[in-house]
């Protein structure tokens, strides 16, 4: 046991940390006490201020402000951060959260200063500031403005709504397009003044495709985002990004309005080299995604690399060979392109068929699917997936897997289904764990059906005589 004399000469430093996670800490209080003296450190967030300059100001007056302590400016940095990340951050989002965030964000900045100078022209087509225009005139083409958009959403939700989840790339990209197009019919509404109210409401009406399409593609690559369970954090830390965005590109916005006030050339000029720059930004946020669910184009591309090499691409290796744009603008971008999917209709009508239709292709077919929860048919190269009625995702998913093997083996094979179905037999489970293994989400094919059926298949008893 000690003696008193040697407890009196020893210290001891006992440090208070605070964070989420064992890798999120900061030092928050520190004692140091003797038989002598106790000495109490507290370490304190600075004043909410001081953040906000530092956000909006300089970084220069952040650090004349901050003293040069590691621990205390690392406390600041995590306590600001956690109003902008989510909880965990890195660890609770996919890897290509970060640099989609980062291209979302100046296309977001550049799409806030064009609004400015697209929403000063529509102001001045509507006649604010003139003498002869009309406060009920003024009013009623805001509203006719408005109605059109609503339906116009209303519409793209019907014909599309249902192919936002399989297709949320192009549909994220689409959906900045045709906001390009909506501020584009604002700007140049002042130059056609008879057909003013007929310009603006097919820009609003591209806004509302906008609007549709964004919010709904956005959940999907939200839940993509989330880790661990944590959509809602990220939806709401994406909010405090987007909202600093739009306070910089509204004050950015007004101060290219009031420098080009009155020059058209420069209006123009500022409106499509921001425009040029917002298509380029939108381009690489959905090029750095590497989605790992389970699209038509996505699901071809697997299959095919896997019946050529025997293996299994990687989502980030996968997103790379991926369409984003709904047009191939470039010639050769067909031969790249895994179009194997294209061979295949997913969830096809049996009313579609006609009755030579049936006996030669239909009854042919079914003998091979007595077991299955699907009947695939042949058709001048196009496979049909007829999907019965109590079929579930598991079975969706491999019927769609099933019609992709028999496209392409389609014009090298006479005896085209019984080699599919030796496949799917002795392949499918093998090419279905090597996709689990490497991320992919396998409960579920993206992709809407719409049509279903029910059958049996009895062979036809002969009739003696």
């Amino acid at each position: 046991m000690e003696t008193s004399s040697s407890v009196s000469n020893k210290t001891i430093t006992l440090e208070e940390w605070n964070g989420s996670s064992p890798t999120k800490l900061s030092k928050t209080f520190t004692i140091k006490a003797s038989s002598s003296s106790v000495l109490i450190t507290r370490y304190f967030p600075f004043p909410i201020i001081i953040i906000i300059i530092h956000l909006f100001l300089s970084h220069l007056l952040f650090f004349l402000l901050i003293p040069r302590s590691g621990a205390r400016f690392t406390h600041v940095w995590r306590r600001l951060l956690q109003a902008f990340v989510p909880e965990g951050f890195p660890s609770s989002v996919t890897a290509d959260y970060v640099p989609f965030q980062i291209w979302d964000l100046l296309q977001g900045l550049s799409t806030y200063i064009r609004t400015m100078l697209s929403t000063q022209a529509l102001l001045s087509a509507i006649g604010v500031g003139e003498k002869s225009a009309t406060v009920i005139g003024a009013t009623f083409q805001w509203f006719l403005r408005d109605l059109t958009g609503m339906l116009g959403g209303i519409l793209f939700t019907f014909y599309q709504g249902s192919n936002l989840d399989s297709n949320a790339k192009m549909w994220r990209l689409v959906a900045d397009l045709m906001n390009d197009l909506g501020m584009l019919m604002d700007l140049i509404s002042p130059l056609f003044p008879s057909a003013f109210v007929f310009v603006v409401c097919l820009g609003s009406i591209s806004r509302s495709f906008t609007g549709v399409a964004s919010g709904a593609t956005r959940a999907a690559l939200t839940q993509h985002f989330a880790l661990q369970d944590n959509a809602a954090d990220i939806s709401a830390k994406e909010g405090s990004q987007e909202t600093v965005a739009t306070m910089i590109g509204m004050a950015l916005g007004m101060l290219v309005a009031r420098l080009t006030i009155g020059h058209p050339l420069a209006i123009w000029f500022s409106f499509l080299s921001l425009t040029v720059f917002h298509m380029y930004a939108n381009y690489r946020a959905v090029r750095c995604l590497a989605l790992n669910s389970l699209n038509p184009e996505r699901s071809s591309i697997l299959l095919q690399h896997f019946m050529e090499t025997g293996q299994v691409l990687s989502p980030k290796q996968v997103s790379s060979q991926e369409h984003v744009l709904p047009i191939q603008f470039i010639s050769w971008s067909s031969k790249k392109a895994n179009c194997l999917h294209k061979k295949v209709c997913l969830g096809m009508r049996i009313s579609s068929f006609d009755n030579m239709e049936i006996k030669e292709h239909l009854l042919c077919a079914a003998p091979y699917y007595t077991k299955a929860k699907y009947l695939l048919v042949e058709r001048k190269g196009i496979i049909d997936v007829i999907v019965h009625k109590d079929s579930n995702a598991a079975d969706v998913l491999k019927s769609f897997f099933h019609a992709l093997v028999l496209a392409k083996n389609v014009h090298k094979s006479k005896s085209l289904h019984s080699e599919g179905q030796k496949w799917i037999d002795y392949q499918y489970e093998v090419f279905i764990q090597k996709l689990k293994s490497l991320g992919w989400k396998t409960e579920r094919l993206l992709s809407p059906i719409i049509w279903r059926a029910y059958w049996s298949y009895e062979p036809l008893e002969e009739k003696n005589d």
